[in-house]
């Protein structure tokens, strides 16, 4: 992670919510990049040092990440970046689709024609983006500008959608945060030229059903290559799924 330049004692300045949640943040974004794999511990003395704070604040920082269900702590093993299981994964996705199933279909019904024209144009960019990237595993800061372009394409049809309710829930349930991790882990995202074109066009369009339908199967495309990837990467089949020592990388990262 890049470090915080301050000298020495301006975090006893700075108040300890501030410090937290710029830690929250820093370790986020770097699980978001990649940067700590799935599985991968965390050292909390070692991530205090890199990011030139005390101990408090880091630990509050973990202690969110554990809430959002990003990392989680075993007694002796400590804090690993958390890895989903198959139900997690489609637990996400019913969510998800739940959720933005509605945005689509009200944003269909009350946008603005200049939001729509702003959906059109994002889309096409963000297609772009997708064809001329290269294999974005290899590159984590585009992969991170890719995927932050990614939410902000969606968070904009929640925000034509005019209901707050929406983009609250969205954003608790974390729902574009866990696309975004499930697809920088399994590096399996290979998607259609026009994917988002089409979405756009059927979001901007005047049948809110067929907005819906279209989002629907928008969050659910590629969800058999996805298991398949994080069955050969993460989870190890000699063993349950559903066990909680379930994973090679666990050993591998220690």
């Amino acid at each position: 992670m890049p470090r915080r330049h301050v000298a020495p004692g301006d975090d006893e300045l700075a108040s300890g919510p501030k410090l937290s949640e710029e830690a929250y943040s820093r370790i986020r974004d770097a699980i978001l990049r990649g940067d700590f794999p799935l599985g991968g511990v965390l050292n909390r003395r070692e991530l205090a040092v890199e990011l030139r704070m005390s101990l408090v604040p880091v630990s509050e920082a973990l202690r969110k990440l554990e809430l959002d269900g990003l990392v989680e702590t075993e007694r002796r093993a400590g804090t690993r970046v958390r890895i989903p299981t198959s139900q997690d994964i489609e637990d996400h996705l019913v969510v998800r689709a739940a959720l933005e199933c509605e945005s689509a279909r009200r944003f269909s019904q009350r946008a603005t024609a200049e939001e729509r024209k702003d959906v059109v144009a994002k889309a096409g960019h963000l297609d772009y983006l997708h064809a001329h990237s290269g294999n974005l595993a290899l590159n984590k800061q585009l992969s991170y500008a890719v995927h932050c372009y990614h939410r902000d394409f969606h968070l904009l049809i929640v925000d034509g959608a005019r209901c707050r309710g929406l983009r609250n829930l969205i954003e608790r349930n974390q729902v574009l945060t866990w696309n975004w991790l499930y697809n920088v882990a399994s590096e399996a995202e290979v998607l259609p030229a026009d994917f988002h074109a089409r979405l756009a066009q059927s979001v901007t369009g005047e049948d809110p059903e067929e907005a819906s339908r279209a989002m629907r199967d928008h969050v659910w495309y590629g969800w058999e290559n996805l298991v398949r990837a994080f069955t050969a990467k993460y989870w190890n089949p000699a063993e349950s799924q559903k066990s909680p020592r379930r994973w090679r990388i666990a050993v591998e990262t220690t």
